[in-house]
């Protein structure tokens, strides 16, 4: 039988918020043979591979297709995989691994706010001293085409070995492309991000493999996954409201959708007069209020863990990119 094989990262936070991602959609990751091994499972749903890998391995893999799918940054993807949207079919961003790609001076650069200031600043930096500014960064791809893209030609890129912000106190670049979720540690450096310097927004990302072996099997399997996991999504975004009062009418749900957001998955009142309501959760509490201010003399909260629908949007993503 035809397995899909998932790409998870090996170790750190990304690796327990990918357990948690798949485990909040009732897939939960295990490793049989061992916490060491670099091959699981997921309890209870046959013909599933799980391949713990770096994050930067797993976009390696995706694009050669070796894996179906994996959960990898957004940056990797765009930085590792030339022509990334010919080779791979970004599904979803998933919530965590946040983190921008920048171009990041010192902050002794006064004058330097922007991409226009750091493009002067670098044509004078080579008519004075007969060659071009270094940017330290393990980014190159990237880098090379937001520069392109900028208008700046007057750099040259030095391979970043080590710690990235570290380079212009050391001497060994006037300025950085490095990732960063909060800047602190560039700022304690002594370094700053360009206004308009921001590369990518990244996220971690599900991404899957065009040149995967995407037989009926695998994306029978897949279908199952992304069912889980977009009803979970789906039930993340609501929460569900019961009363029972007579009094409820087309008018009033009319009024609660266009107030609260408020859908009705199973229509009006039943002849009882019990009513359901999925309403977003900060609505609720005045969804409530209005609710008994109407003569509902109770009303319940309660919150989903899963929400099913027909549709499958990220089956029909990748089917639609195959």
């Amino acid at each position: 039988m035809s397995k899909l094989v998932i790409a998870v990262p090996a170790k750190g936070r990304l690796q327990e918020n990918a357990d948690a991602f798949f485990a909040h959609a009732g897939l939960k990751l295990v490793k049989p043979r061992g916490v060491r091994d670099y091959r699981g499972t997921v309890v209870g749903v046959d013909g599933i591979e799980i391949a713990y890998l770096s994050a930067s391995e797993i976009t390696q893999q995706l694009a050669q297709g070796a894996v179906h799918l994996g959960i990898t940054g957004e940056d990797l993807v765009r930085e590792l995989i030339p022509d990334a949207d010919a080779k791979v079919i970004l599904l979803d961003g998933l919530g965590f691994g946040f983190a921008n790609v920048v171009v990041a001076v010192p902050q002794a650069w006064i004058d330097v706010r922007t991409m226009a200031d750091l493009d002067d600043v670098a044509t004078a930096f080579r008519l004075k001293h007969d060659r071009r500014m270094r940017v330290a960064t393990k980014y190159e791809n990237l880098t090379r085409g937001f520069f392109a893209a900028c208008g700046l030609v007057d750099y040259r890129i030095v391979e970043s070995s080590g710690a990235t912000e570290g380079a212009p106190a050391a001497g060994t670049a006037e300025l950085i492309v490095d990732i960063t979720s909060t800047g602190t540690t560039l700022a304690a450096n002594g370094l700053k991000i360009i206004d308009d310097g921001t590369m990518l927004r990244s996220q971690a990302n599900l991404v899957a493999a065009r040149t995967a072996s995407w037989d009926d099997q695998t994306r029978e399997t897949a279908r199952l996954v992304f069912d889980r996991v977009t009803a979970h999504t789906r039930a993340l975004a609501y929460r569900e409201v019961r009363t029972r009062f007579t009094g409820c009418d087309d008018a009033l749900l009319a009024t609660l959708k266009e107030r609260f957001g408020v859908v009705t998955p199973f229509g009006g009142p039943t002849s009882s007069g019990m009513l359901t309501l999925h309403c977003p959760p900060t609505h609720v509490h005045a969804l409530a209020i209005l609710l008994r201010e109407r003569g509902a003399p109770s009303v319940s909260v309660a919150q989903l863990d899963y929400m099913f629908a027909r549709d499958n949007p990220l089956y029909e993503k990748l089917v639609a990119g195959l």
